[in-house]
């Protein structure tokens, strides 16, 4: 028993570095772009997005892959996400527009959130199939869960438009980096008790 608490964590471990990644990697490749051309301005904002884009897709794919291979296992979510990424990732490369990059995350969270409440409007939970093996609620927590999620996501939209519209491409970097891991991190902490009282295996 012990053994496999310990593997489950060590999985959690390796799956949420694997995720991080790809944030730091654009986020270092936008930071250090290699300005050859001295480029100033708007050229150098747009410059150093797409530069940032075209690092943070393939290392996408590649902590896609390993996540995979590793844990032999991979969520609905996360290949959505990834195929939301390259295509996003594709049109601010191919038309130089940061535009559709910055709007990325406010999509996939609106994505997500519709159809989340789509299931709602059926009377069952998308959630868990969305999240694959990572919890084992019992049906009404995942009601309770999907809830708060849908209302943790469209925040998040809303959050990334304003701060994309209003704050700089430097400040949207840095709260897409850190700012959104955070939040998605301090939100699942806060469900302690909802998973306290609905896990299936509460032992464990």
């Amino acid at each position: 028993e012990s053994n496999r608490m310990e593997k489950k964590e060590e999985n959690s471990l390796t799956k949420s570095i694997l995720e991080f990644v790809p944030l730091i990697t654009f986020f270092l490749a936008y930071y250090y772009y290699p300005n050859s051309n001295n480029l100033i301005g708007e050229d150098l904002s747009v410059e150093k997005i797409i530069f940032a884009t075209k690092v943070f897709v393939p290392i996408l794919l590649i902590t896609s892959i390993l996540s995979y291979l590793i844990l032999r296992t991979i969520s609905k979510m996360s290949i959505i996400t990834a195929l939301l990424v390259i295509f996003f990732g594709g049109l601010t490369i191919w038309l130089r527009d940061p535009t559709f990059i910055k709007m990325k995350p406010t999509i996939i969270y609106l994505s997500f959130a519709i159809v989340l409440i789509i299931g709602l409007i059926r009377g069952r939970s998308l959630l868990q199939s969305l999240m694959g093996s990572t919890l084992a609620l019992e049906e009404r927590g995942w009601i309770v869960l999907t809830k708060r999620i849908i209302i943790f996501f469209i925040s998040l939209a809303f959050l990334n438009e304003l701060v994309w519209r209003y704050f700089g491409q430097d400040q949207w970097v840095n709260f897409k980096t850190f700012g959104m891991p955070i939040l998605s991190l301090l939100f699942f902490a806060f469900q302690y008790r909802l998973f306290q009282k609905y896990l299936v295996d509460k032992e464990n």
